[in-house]
């Protein structure tokens, strides 16, 4: 495949946007669509080409947006369905891709549909909900946990019966084995894929269809007092059903329909189990999440080892992609340290594949402490001595050094962190050497060489210390990345293979430019990217 040939997705770069903490244009301290239309400018100048933006629906706002009551309309905290019209086209205008968050697991116990399915056990949506009898002696028809604390089953006193829910009780999940379902849902994508959205990341994609007999999970014989309560049963028959995959391609065969749109699967599994959801011919997710960076320990020879699991585990014309971050999980820069930022992005946006930047990433936001009286995530409320909140990697985004970051004229619905005033957009603007023009400028040489685009990721070191590959695609350059994970200073003589070339980029912007002839040694915290002469 040459860099022409690759379609919209797999050349771009997905920025995703939590939309509560991206922008406030109202003054109400929640970030909105007019907040971000504010701020595209912004991306543009940047280089991410496509824009993932978390739940904007209509919701009560349990489980902050990922439980909604009208697939079809727009929050009024975010604004309405005019100013979604309008950031699409302002978006379009300027060559950015939308891509939707769309949850069809499960929908608030607000929505017209579940009100309906808790009417009666008559009523013609009761099927459109899990509901069962209890067990003789009274309790949930099994042992199914749900992943914000507490069992999976909510007992309904009015039509005398449960029904499950694998998040919140104010999340039922969707029967997702009834065909009047799957046709709702489809419709709904058809509303915003011909509104003209490019995408859809869709949320919890592996959960979707349960056990048709509802067995008991097993006990998890790893779980760990410090883990969610959830981790004590391992969910075989609760989650990553066979027939999910079915329901995959029913969705992707809407998209195909609508010409070059695409689907990325939220789905935390191994990596085996992970790749089942590209489909058996491709026809699944175009890109089901992989998440692995976001688990491993920050060591070379563990990473290099996971790539290249990855890489050989990947279906033929599967395409690859990763992430450092997103509003479930800590921050990269508070996982690996400010010193290893630098390292992570050189990784995400040299690896072979699609990159998802998180927003704040690029000006080195850290995850910032919200005292439990703040706290406001379910997930940190309803396991309070577990530190689970998900708040810290949610805060608003640092515009600039005013009161409230830029990102609002009054308090936020989150607090700042303390040192906001020096890691915002607005300095590093101004500073060459900032974290921000550093995610620029790798942006920018990701997108303009076809090596890095479409070349094959080939590793030649890993130790403890240190990892280096090649990317390689026909009639370009040959790229050597090196990446330096520990503090201390490192030497590498790379084997089987002569190294000659000269440095196209770097932490330390002074080797730019200089010859690398077979030995490489980096400064702790350092990494360099080398063009390689032609004839090696």
């Amino acid at each position: 495949m040459t860099h022409e040939q690759l379609l919209w997705w797999q050349s771009g770069i997905i920025y995703q946007i939590y939309p509560r903490s991206f922008q406030d244009s109202n003054g109400d301290g929640i970030g909105d669509l007019q907040g971000i239309i504010q701020r595209l400018d912004y991306l543009q100048w940047l280089g991410v080409t496509a824009i993932w933006i978390s739940p904007i629906y209509p919701s009560p706002m349990a489980d902050y947006g990922y439980d909604i009551s009208d697939y079809r309309g727009i929050h009024p905290l975010f604004g309405n369905m005019d100013d979604f019209d309008q950031l699409l086209q302002e978006a379009h205008n300027r060559g950015l891709r939308i891509i939707l968050d769309l949850v069809p697991n499960h929908t608030s116990n607000q929505h017209p549909w579940f009100l309906e399915s808790r009417s009666s056990k008559e009523n013609p949506k009761r099927d459109w909900y899990i509901w069962e009898d209890a067990r003789p002696d009274g309790t949930p028809p099994n042992n199914w946990l749900s992943v914000f604390g507490g069992p999976a089953w909510e007992w309904d006193e009015q039509t005398g019966q449960y029904y499950y829910h694998a998040f919140l009780t104010e999340q039922p999940d969707l029967n997702w084995r009834n065909p009047e379902v799957q046709q709702a849902m489809l419709d709904v994508m058809r509303f915003w894929l011909d509104k003209g959205v490019d995408g859809f990341r869709v949320d919890v994609m592996w959960h979707m269809v349960k056990d048709k007999e509802l067995r008991d999970n097993p006990v998890n014989p790893d779980y760990q007092v410090h883990m969610a309560t959830y981790e004590q049963l391992t969910p075989i028959y609760s989650t990553d059903q066979p027939e999910v995959h079915d329901l995959v391609q029913q969705m992707r065969a809407v998209l195909d329909s609508y010409g070059e749109r695409m689907m990325i699967g939220e789905i935390y599994l191994p990596i085996q189990k992970l790749m089942t959801y590209y489909g058996p011919d491709n026809n699944g997710a175009h890109l089901p999440f992989n998440f692995l960076l976001l688990s491993m320990p920050w060591d070379a020879q563990k990473i290099a080892s996971a790539i290249d699991e990855y890489e050989h585990a990947l279906p033929q014309r599967g395409w690859p992609n990763w992430v450092l971050g997103n509003h479930d999980q800590p921050r990269i820069t508070s996982r690996v340290g400010i010193e290893q930022a630098r390292i992570a992005a050189m990784l995400l946006l040299t690896l072979r594949g699609t990159p998802t930047i998180y927003y704040g990433e690029e000006i080195g936001m850290r995850d910032v402490p919200i005292p439990p009286d703040e706290v406001q995530d379910p997930q940190g409320l309803n396991m309070p001595d577990k530190n689970l909140s998900r708040d810290p990697a949610r805060t608003p985004m640092q515009w600039d050094g005013s009161e409230f970051a830029g990102f609002s004229a009054t308090r936020p619905w989150l607090r700042l962190g303390p040192q906001y005033k020096r890691p915002h957009v607005a300095a590093q603007k101004e500073d060459p050497h900032s974290q921000l023009h550093f995610y620029k400028k790798l942006i920018a040489l990701r997108q303009s060489q076809p090596a890095l685009l479409v070349g094959d990721y080939i590793q030649v070191h890993a130790d403890h210390q240190a990892l280096a590959y090649i990317r390689e695609a026909s009639g370009a350059p040959a790229l050597l990345v090196v990446l330096n994970l520990s503090h201390k200073p490192c030497y590498l003589a790379i084997q089987h293979r002569t190294i000659a070339g000269r440095v196209l980029f770097a932490t330390d912007e002074t080797l730019e430019g200089t010859a690398v002839v077979n030995r490489i040694q980096l400064g702790g915290d350092e990494g360099m990217i080398v063009e390689l002469d032609e004839d090696e």
